[in-house]
Order: C-alpha cells, then sequence, then structure tokens
C-alpha cells in the first residue's frame, strides 16, 4: 500500500509540476489574436520548435506500438525513427522556406494560395476528418493502454488478473479492463483539452518541451535498467548476450514478412515518413510559428538528430523485453511488450515519475493533433466557408468550441480500439489513406508552376477514395489469398504506386491543361527569410548518418523472398500480422 501510495504522489506531483511552469512561463502569451493562438505569435525558437516535435511524435504509439513492433521484428522498425532524420532534412531545406515565405498558417492555407479555395476546402475536410476518426482515437487508446499497464491500475484498484468481471463492449476484452481504460482515456483526454483549447500553440509547445526532457530521461533510465536485467556485468554484456542468441532480430533489412519489408523503404514506408515530417499539420504547425527561418532550420535540423537516436528508447526496449519475455508474451500481445519491461525492471521510487512522463508525452501528442484540428476548422472552415467576415474573437471561439466536440467524439471513440494486433500497424496503414494523396498535392504545387486547380483537387478525392476502397473493399474480399501473406508488403508499395499515378496525372494536367499563367510565390513578409548557414552542411551530415547506420546493421543474408522458390503460397509461414 506505501508503494502505491508513493507511486500515485510522485505521478500527480510531476505532472501537476509541468503544468505550473507551463502556466508561469505563458500566462502574458497573447491568445486573442488568431496568430498568437494559432502560431504562438511567430515566437518559437529551435529549442522549442526541436523539442515540440520531438514530443508531438513521440509518444505512447511509438513507446508502445513500435516498441511491439520491434519485440516481433527486431530493429528493422528503425525505419520509421531513422529515416525520419532525412525527411527533416528535405523539411528544413526544401519545404519549411516555401512555408515561411507564404507566411501560412495551415498547410491547406498554402495550397488555396497554391491553387485555389476548393483544394484548400478538401484538404481541410480531409485532415479534420482523418484526425478525428484516425489519429486522435489511437494517441488516447494507446495512451491509456501504457498508462494502466505501467501503473497496474487493475491491481491498484483490487481486481485480480484471474477473475473475470464481465463482458464489456469490445469482444474478448474483461469488463475491469474495459472500464479502467475508458476512465484512463478521458481522464487524458480532458487533461489534454485544457492544454489545447485554452493554451493555444505556445503552451502546447512549452509543455511539450518540458515533457520532452522528462520523457528522454525516463526512455534511457528504462534501457539501462532493462539491460541490466539481462546481464549484472553491464550494458555492453547485455548487448552482445543478446546479440548473439538472436542475431536475426540485428538486421536493418527487414525480410519480406516483416512489418518493415526492406523494399518498402524506398515506397510507402519513405511517402509516409516524408508526409509526416514536411507536410502533416500536427507536426509542422509549430515549425510555422519560428520567429525566422534561421530558427526554424535550427529545430528542425536538431528534431533530425535526436529522431536518429530515437531508436535507443522506442526499439531497443522492445528487444530487451522479447529477451527477457518472449517464452511469456505471445506475438500477437506484443504491444504488452514495453509496459511489462517498464514494470519489471523500474524502480517502484520512480514508477511514479515515469508515469507522469508517459502522460506528458500522451498529451503533448493530443494537444497538438486537437490544437492543430482546430486551427484546420476555425481557418479554413469556419474563416474560409461559413464567416469571411468573423473577428479574430470569434474564429479563436469557434476552434475552443470544434475542439471541445472533437474531444469528447475522440474520447468516446478509443476505448473502442482495444483489439487490434498491432496498434502502430494499424496507425501506419489508416495513416496512408490521407498522407498520400495531400503529399502528392503538396509536392506538385512546388515542383510544377503550371499545375492546375483542377488536377488537384480530381487527386485528393481520388487519392483519398481510392485507398479507402482498397483497404476497406478490396482487401477484406481478397483476405484469404496469398497476397494477404505479406499484408505490409502490398499495403506499403500499394501506397508508392498511387502516389506515382496521382503525381503523374497532376504533371500530365500541367501539360495538357496548364494554368492561364505560371504560379509565382509572394513572399508575406511575416517572418526573416535569412537562412542558417549550417543547414545545408547539417543536412548533408544526417543523411551520411542515416545511410550509415543502415550499412552498419545490414545483413542481407538474412533477407527472405516473398515466396521461396520452394514453396507454394500454401506452405509459406503466415507472419505476425500488423494492420487490421
Amino acid at each position: 500500500m506505501l508503494e502505491t501510495a508513493i507511486t500515485l504522489s510522485s505521478f500527480v506531483f510531476f505532472t501537476a509540476l509541468v503544468g505550473l511552469i507551463t502556466w508561469i512561463l505563458t500566462r502574458d502569451d497573447d491568445h486573442k489574436s488568431s496568430s498568437g493562438y494559432f502560431l504562438a505569435g511567430r515566437t518559437l525558437t529551435g529549442g522549442y520548435i526541436a523539442g515540440s516535435l520531438m514530443l508531438t511524435n513521440l509518444s505512447t504509439e511509438q513507446l508502445v506500438g513500435l516498441n511491439g513492433a520491434a519485440f516481433n521484428d527486431g530493429i528493422c522498425v528503425m525505419a520509421w525513427e531513422v529515416l525520419a532524420g532525412a525527411s527533416l532534412v528535405i523539411m528544413a531545406l526544401f519545404f519549411l522556406p516555401r512555408y515561411l515565405k507564404s507566411g501560412i498558417a495551415t498547410v491547406p492555407e498554402y495550397l488555396e494560395d497554391r491553387f485555389g479555395h476548393s483544394t484548400r476546402a478538401i484538404t481541410s475536410l480531409i485532415f479534420i476528418i482523418a484526425y478525428a476518426g484516425i489519429l486522435l482515437p489511437i494517441i488516447l487508446y494507446t495512451g491509456a493502454k501504457g498508462l494502466t499497464e505501467i501503473l497496474d491500475i487493475r491491481g491498484i484498484f483490487g481486481f485480480s488478473r484471474e477473475i473475470a468481471y464481465g463482458t464489456s463492449p469490445v469482444e474478448g476484452m474483461d469488463l475491469a479492463d474495459y472500464l479502467i481504460l475508458w476512465g484512463a482515456v478521458w481522464l487524458i483526454g480532458i487533461i489534454g483539452s485544457i492544454y489545447a483549447i485554452f493554451g493555444g500553440l505556445r503552451t502546447v509547445a512549452v509543455s511539450d518541451t518540458l515533457n520532452g526532457f522528462g520523457l528522454l530521461v525516463g526512455g534511457f533510465l528504462i534501457v539501462i535498467f532493462g539491460l541490466y536485467a539481462v546481464s549484472d556485468q553491464g550494458i555492453f554484456t547485455a548487448l552482445s548476450e543478446m546479440h548473439e542468441a538472436h542475431p536475426e532480430k540485428y538486421n536493418s533489412l527487414g525480410s519480406s514478412n516483416s512489418s518493415v519489408p526492406f523494399t518498402t523503404l524506398f515506397t510507402g514506408v519513405l511517402l509516409l515518413n516524408l508526409f509526416y515530417w514536411c507536410t502533416n499539420q500536427q507536426i509542422i504547425q509549430r515549425t510555422l510559428g519560428a520567429s525566422s527561418l534561421k530558427e526554424g532550420q535550427k529545430g528542425v535540423l536538431l528534431a533530425g538528430t535526436l529522431k536518429i537516436l530515437a531508436p535507443l528508447i522506442l526499439v531497443l526496449p522492445g528487444l530487451i523485453a522479447f529477451q527477457l519475455f518472449s517464452e511469456q508474451i505471445a506475438p500477437e500481445n506484443a504491444d504488452q511488450a514495453y509496459g511489462t519491461l517498464v514494470r519489471s525492471v523500474l524502480p517502484t521510487y520512480l514508477a511514479g515519475f515515469f508515469a507522469a512522463v508517459m502522460v506528458g508525452a500522451i498529451l503533448s501528442s493530443f494537444n497538438s493533433a486537437l490544437n492543430s484540428t482546430a486551427t484546420l476548422f476555425s481557418l479554413g472552415v469556419y474563416k474560409q466557408m461559413l464567416h469571411p467576415d468573423a473577428t479574430d474573437d470569434r474564429v479563436i471561439w469557434s476552434g475552443k468550441v470544434f475542439g471541445t466536440i472533437l474531444a469528447i467524439v475522440s474520447m468516446t471513440i478509443a476505448p473502442l480500439l482495444a483489439g487490434q494486433d498491432s496498434i502502430f500497424g494499424y496507425l501506419q496503414k489508416m495513416n496512408g489513406l490521407y498522407f498520400i494523396p495531400i503529399f502528392s498535392v503538396v509536392l506538385v504545387g512546388m515542383i510544377s508552376k503550371r499545375a492546375p486547380k483542377v488536377a488537384a483537387d480530381i487527386a485528393l478525392f481520388t487519392g483519398f477514395l481510392g485507398i479507402a476502397v482498397f483497404y476497406f473493399i478490396i482487401q477484406p474480399l481478397t483476405k484469404d489469398q496469398a497476397l494477404d501473406l505479406n499484408a505490409n508488403f502490398y499495403d506499403f508499395h500499394f501506397l508508392g504506386l498511387i502516389f506515382v499515378l496521382l503525381v503523374a496525372f497532376q504533371l500530365f494536367m500541367s501539360i495538357t491543361f496548364p494554368r492561364d499563367t505560371p504560379y509565382q510565390q509572394k513572399e508575406s513578409g511575416a517572418v526573416d527569410m535569412t537562412s542558417w548557414p549550417l543547414a545545408w552542411p547539417m543536412g548533408i551530415g544526417l543523411i551520411v548518418v542515416v545511410m550509415s547506420i543502415y550499412i552498419y546493421f545490414a545483413n542481407p543474408k538474412v533477407i527472405t523472398p516473398i515466396f521461396p522458390s520452394s514453396a507454394t503460397p500454401e506452405s509459406v509461414e503466415t507472419p505476425v500480422e500488423f494492420d487490421s
């Protein structure tokens, strides 16, 4: 009982401390103007941008989901993190200067300047639907799942793991587990909503940075304690033992049956990374609040450096958990690996601190996504479509009301996600629905001055609809066919194919039905556009590091074909599936 009290007390203390410090640092901020509320008054410096970028991304869908994927597939899943470093280089050097030059607050706003009102409207609606139905519920679900496992909420409330307490609305889930999950979802959602709805972007960025420091400290502590649980001779001895016991887990080249087949790094996986870090409103909004291009590039490239190091806390714990618990955790329950590791190796006196850090990571992703969605609605729907003459007060009010409604809807949906084989795999698959069409339109808008509005609108609509038909109609109808044996392989290459077709269509339209006049981007003067002198050298250096990491861990000998030459599709062992 004393240990439980210490854990809960430290959890409440650290969570409240971050809230207090954030309030002290942001209490005098401008929350009354659109620029102040949605873009932090364009005052964000490199440190805040890097911290907020990392924490917005570094949440429980990574801690729980990616470590779960590493538990099953090994180090090859580091692609989601290491390739992010390369993607952030492209963001800093190619995309960010164009965004800041236009002085935009949202990606749809950039597309309006490039193509027209209808393109902005379609993009805003796609973003809002995707965030409301996919991103926000997943953030809440994974956060609640990780928190309840680390704190062992079931044990705290006296529910035995051996006793079933009734049937829940989710098939195969005990009623006690469902109620605990439901309570955790609403607790996290309410706290996150307060940050996002009443604080604005700078409040989100400051709390993200504070929580980011705690998460890095806590994440590395889990790794250190975990490695000493593998071997009391030290971390290097533990790493050596892990590699010797399961060398197949330490190959950067994922086999065709893994969740990240190697060839998909050049198609769907790369494209999902590029969209996420270069055009995803939830992520790039803090870069749009940069005080200058120089500070924006500093923040983005610093975040790229940290992403290359991220596998140390997002992949390595999954490998440690496999070494310690492979006989206890079944592959289909891999998402339990991280929580089990934390609960097993973390000293009691640190459990509350780490739970608070976890909640901070959850809140950072949730409040950032909620703030971004409110921004998209206020500026892209309410201001543009419904009330063009609305004052700043009304625009901000509409964002707060919409954010409140959206938070309630997300908190209602989140518990129903229980039962997915891999929530991280499910997230990446669903992301493709809107990542691919939007990224194709943004990219063509930047590289072609003649691509017309009608081409962008058709690409957005048909891309979103086509991927949805493939996911929800074609795949279920062919579920028992051979293609399902390598679902991730085909999913990612399918996304790559759709992207190529959408880009080719828009470029074809730029030749056959071009704009009347070539597009010329105008400089808004909103920020200082002087580039950071070290941007290119640092960017090139990060690309070299990414390539070096892959070469160092590459072992082509273990790459297996889709179907071995001596096997028929029916005889191939069915891999662990990572989609719904």
